[in-house]
């Protein structure tokens, strides 16, 4: 294992001090591994937090900011921030108008985000709790019971941020991200394995000339491993598995992520073929984005996500944002 860091149990501490050194917009609590932003809640304004486990950078201590996140808790690399994290982050983010919790669907996640908004509303902070699961590759994986939770959590936290930020009720800014997640879909492609620090070894191995379609953020199988293809064949793939679970028509929000391994020059590639694919008198590609998003560690490969965008919708991506990992309008 060859890796910057200083020991596998410090390497998520070393990060988030790391990230509160290059960005005075945040506050790093890192006895409980939270982010937040820098000045407290805002009076009156809805609190968003998310959280998971680390390694899927900047996902998602690189959405705190105006116009997403509030808060997020960081667990060990790929696994579940604990409960007292996520308390913490609530409480941290409580304007007094309720607070949204943002929850991939993995079951460590559900759990403990259950818990921890159970504890948090027993000291009086209203919790309205959405699950993201948007992946079309399997039904059930190694970490959850139903769909896995991908790339419309970018989406969701975007969107969401920007209706909390207008004042939306609790209830506006927790439909939102519903609206959201029923409206996306992602599939995602492996390369190659990642190497977790503390195992020291690749999570599962692939021949030279192998790929995973529909892997998972943490190395979970996909639906098949394949010959490496051409990337025009690999993208198609990828998007007939997302078109046959939603009519890929009208304007369309598109998201193609590098899983943390992969030079733009092939993540551009992609897009290529993603538009390619998409051509047509009745579909356009409104809004896009290309590069690292939810990675995992050093993989190899990509996913593509796709939203069905409503004027609604657009209008909430296109507000100002001013994070680490998304920045523009201000």
């Amino acid at each position: 294992m060859k890796k910057l860091i200083n020991s596998p149990d410090t390497v998520v501490t070393d990060a988030l001090a790391g990230m509160a050194a290059a960005h005075p917009s945040l506050a790093v609590d890192l006895e409980n591994k939270i982010i937040v932003r820098a000045g407290g809640p805002t009076a009156g304004k809805v609190g968003l937090v998310s959280g998971g486990g680390s390694g899927h950078e900047p996902l998602h201590g690189g959405f705190v900011g105006y116009g997403m996140l509030d808060a997020a808790a960081a667990g060990e690399v790929f696994t579940s921030p604990v409960p007292d994290q996520m308390l913490a982050a609530t409480k941290a983010v409580n304007g007094g108008a309720g607070v949204v919790h943002i929850v991939k669907n993995y079951t460590g996640d559900i759990l403990n985000f259950q818990m921890a908004a159970e504890l948090a509303e027993d000291e009086g902070i209203e919790v309205a709790s959405v699950v993201i699961n948007d992946d079309v590759a399997v039904q059930d994986s190694l970490y959850t019971a139903g769909r896995r939770g991908t790339g419309a959590t970018v989406f969701a936290e975007k969107i969401a941020g920007a209706l909390a930020e207008r004042g939306g009720s609790l209830a506006e800014v927790a439909a939102v991200v519903a609206e959201v997640n029923e409206r996306s879909r992602s599939f995602g492609v492996a390369l190659t394995s990642c190497t977790v620090p503390a195992a020291g070894k690749p999570t599962f191995e692939l021949a030279e000339a192998e790929i995973e379609l529909g892997i998972g953020i943490h190395g979970e199988p996909g639906r098949t491993r394949a010959p490496l293809a051409s990337v025009r064949d690999i993208t198609a793939i990828a998007l007939d598995a997302i078109g046959a679970d939603i009519p890929l028509t009208g304007d369309l929000l598109v998201m193609v992520n590098g899983m943390g391994g992969t030079p733009l020059i092939e993540l551009y590639g992609v897009f290529n073929e993603v538009d390619r694919y998409l051509a047509g008198p009745d579909v356009r590609i409104a809004r896009n984005l290309v590069g690292n998003y939810i990675t995992s560690l050093e993989m190899q490969g990509f996913s593509v996500t796709v939203c069905r965008l409503t004027d609604t919708l657009t209008e909430l991506w296109d507000a100002p944002v001013d994070t680490p990992g998304l920045r523009w309008g201000r």
